[in-house]
């Protein structure tokens, strides 16, 4: 057993793989082995301890930074969602925040999507926050209420993400988990329908020395690799004859929009 799933942490591995399909004007789709960590805000001083492969706040193989999520200014992360989320008329009451997002890997880390899982006192899922950053260092966050059994959500699109959709569009969220599993669905729908499906399916690892250095063998300078994917299937769509969005700058600190939940039934593909 790992020193951090013996010590019983919440914070864990997921490992599986991602993939988008483009459904309009033409297909295109892609897949890619990824592996992420969803990380408990409060564990990381002690997973800082527990682990040779893993610092918060500091240089290693893999780490977080407050860095590089939220306000991307280094302070503690708790205070800014906290913060964020009273804005929205949520209160967590001190309970568990855990985000699932990609680990820097020799340093560097690109997070397209990084989703922060907002539990109250008693450990039910209260709010889910979907911060969303494109090449460009610009991000955005859609922040969900989560009512019972609260599993599929939709916000309209706020934020530039790829040249080659536009901004009138609708994101469809859907998760199960993360618990031994982990699945989530996003769905991007323009006027004339269903235009992007991108997935994440994952099982769940102990976080732990050994599991990090098999990763780090197996799915070598992988947060590397995202930036390069992204790049390589930006340059295939152009290639394809994607039309290109033109996009107006925005800078300053990230800017939050609100989701709402939805009925299942609007997830299906």
């Amino acid at each position: 057993m790992t020193a951090a799933a013996s010590a019983g942490f919440a914070s864990r591995i997921f490992v599986g793989r991602v993939a988008h399909a483009r459904l309009r004007p033409f297909h295109h789709r892609f897949a890619y082995r990824v592996f992420t960590m969803l990380l408990d805000l409060d564990e990381l001083p002690a997973l800082h301890r527990s682990l040779r492969l893993f610092a918060y706040n500091r240089a290693g193989l893999f780490s977080f930074h407050d860095a590089d999520h939220g306000p991307r200014d280094g302070t503690p992360l708790r205070p800014w969602i906290e913060a964020r989320l009273a804005e929205a008329g949520i209160d967590l009451d001190g309970g568990p925040i855990r985000l699932l997002c990609f680990p820097r890997v020799l340093g560097y880390v690109f997070n397209p999507l990084t989703v922060w899982f907002c539990h109250d006192r008693d450990g039910r899922l209260g709010a889910i926050l979907y911060e969303v950053s494109n090449t460009r260092g610009e991000r955005h966050g859609y922040v969900v209420p989560i009512g019972d059994g609260g599993s599929a959500h939709r916000a309209e699109k706020a934020f530039y993400v790829s040249p080659f959709i536009g901004m009138e569009a609708t994101y469809r969220f859907r998760l199960r988990g993360p618990d031994e599993r982990l699945h989530m669905m996003i769905r991007e729908d323009v006027p004339e329908g269903p235009q992007l499906v991108a997935t994440l399916s994952a099982h769940a690892r102990p976080l732990g020395d050994g599991a990090l250095a098999r990763l780090f063998f197996s799915h070598p300078i992988l947060t590397q690799k995202v930036i390069g994917a992204i790049h390589w299937e930006a340059l295939r769509l152009w290639l394809k004859g994607a039309k290109i969005h033109p996009h107006t700058p925005r800078g300053g600190a990230i800017r939050l929009s609100a989701g709402t939940g939805t009925e299942r039934r609007e997830m299906s593909v």
